[in-house]
């Protein structure tokens, strides 16, 4: 009996660790949950934030968590709205009824990032299956986030594709979120799937990698917005509202130039340009 009510406890806490806020954008009297990942890391989320609030009276609360989590806080109903990349998990959420609104807000890509020696030497590889296969053959150290994430997703996709089950103290499962792992990988000297837009923010801190493998269209990464369904509330009003936003005019022109002031380049692509690999 002690062990359940124990199991039940840690359950509980870890929901409730899970819906804080990571951080809180805005002022205003009215406040909407969202669960992301890197999108709230890299500072996209407060960016759309700060600039939907100056026209409407509410705040945002930012849960950091991966894609797979972010859909579980969405279907438990403990966030109004979620920003993912994980089109099978996206999909299912609308067959099955708690999730709506699904809105395509952009996108970027996956890199195949390790050190510069290549010991793998996937740089010349014609394909990411490639890639991944000639690491697997190398029994070079990878990391796997082996999170649920929507990298993770995409990792897995591809490990199925070179029909490799990759197993192996080469195989690193590192659970933690994509900026860390990818400036664990720097210090270690192993080969990581990170997305372009956490490499352009983190490339002037690696001293050890480079991008190895990049431009396979099957590692093009869309990102789409979905809200909680079901009756309206103020919440759920005010989240369809911003997931608006961040698909048309002013949201979409922050997506478009973020990044650009801190690093020169914008790190997103927008809806537009997603469009043509969304699926």
């Amino acid at each position: 009996m002690l062990t359940k009510v124990l199991i039940t406890t840690l359950a509980l806490c870890s929901v409730m660790f899970a819906a804080n806020c990571t951080e809180r954008y805005g002022k205003g009297a009215l406040e909407i949950k969202l669960a992301t990942g890197s999108p709230g890391e890299l500072g996209l989320v407060k960016a759309l934030a700060e600039e939907f609030a100056k026209s409407n009276d509410m705040s945002l609360c930012w849960i950091k968590a991966g894609s797979g989590e972010s859909l579980s806080l969405l279907k438990n109903k403990e966030v109004d709205l979620i920003m993912v990349h994980a089109p099978k998990g996206e999909k299912e959420a609308l067959k099955e009824g708690w999730a709506s609104d699904r809105s395509l807000i952009g996108s970027n890509e996956f890199y195949i990032t390790g050190p510069k020696k290549d010991p793998a030497l996937i740089k010349d590889s014609s394909s990411v299956v490639e890639a991944y296969s000639r690491i697997a053959a190398k029994k070079a150290l990878f990391y796997t986030r082996a999170d649920n994430s929507g990298t993770h997703k995409k990792e897995l996709e591809i490990w199925k594709k070179a029909n490799i089950s990759p197993e192996g103290s080469w195989y690193t499962i590192n659970k933690d979120f994509m900026l860390a792992t990818l400036k664990k990988a720097d210090t270690t000297g192993a080969y990581f799937m990170t997305d372009s837009s956490t490499w352009v923010a983190a490339q002037k801190e690696l001293k050890n990698m480079k991008i190895l493998f990049r431009g396979d269209i099957f590692l093009v990464n869309t990102y789409n917005a979905l809200k909680q369904n079901g009756l309206e509330t103020p919440q759920k009003n005010m989240s369809a509202k911003f997931i608006e936003f961040v698909t048309k005019g002013d949201g979409q022109k922050v997506i478009r130039s973020f990044g650009k002031e801190l690093y020169g380049e914008a790190i997103y692509n927008d809806a537009e340009y997603a469009k043509k690999y969304d699926r």
